[in-house]
């Protein structure tokens, strides 16, 4: 649609070519398995939609609290790492997580495991885990479809490895 716009060749062959093209990319991606639910999310598309608010008006109380930090003449800021866990299960609302938090001023998201998140913030006092609760759970709505995840199952304990020494012996 994009090259349609800006090209302005709306000729009855550029149209049904690409068209024929469209046609010929779906069913190839179909065939070779790259198109699933998590590829193409558009069944989220209302859930992203009403996500989006919520994120600028994050990301906009957030430029004021830098803003304001930048303006005093002493730098008042803590740089502080924090361990972050999130209720997101797939990895499209890891990704709106992790995105969310970067795109936030002040936070950086540093690495993503499998149910937590390593940011890095400039005000020690607003990077604590509780702070990002609420976003986690938007976005987990947002990428999975629920706000809040089941308990994970808990794991059996194993035993300790033996040392090398016991190993070798």
């Amino acid at each position: 649609m994009l090259w349609l716009g800006m090209s302005g060749l709306f000729e009855p062959v550029v149209l049904s070519l690409g068209a024929i093209s469209i046609v010929i990319t779906l069913i190839l991606s179909v065939r070779l398995g790259l198109k699933d639910r998590e590829a193409s999310p558009y069944h989220r598309i209302v859930a992203f939609i009403l996500y989006t608010p919520y994120l600028i008006s994050e990301i906009i109380k957030a430029n004021f609290t830098v803003i304001k930090a930048v303006l005093k003449p002493d730098l008042d800021i803590h740089p502080t790492l924090v361990k972050v866990k999130t209720t997101c299960r797939s990895d499209l609302a890891k990704v709106i997580f992790a995105n969310s938090i970067t795109l936030t001023p002040g936070t950086v998201t540093v690495r993503v495991d499998d149910d937590s998140m390593l940011v890095h913030g400039l005000f020690e006092d607003g990077a604590q885990p509780e702070a990002f609760e609420d976003m986690d759970r938007r976005a987990s709505l947002a990428g999975d479809g629920r706000s809040k995840s089941k308990p994970a199952p808990k794991a059996k304990p194993t035993e300790a490895p033996a040392s090398e020494t016991e190993a070798t012996s």
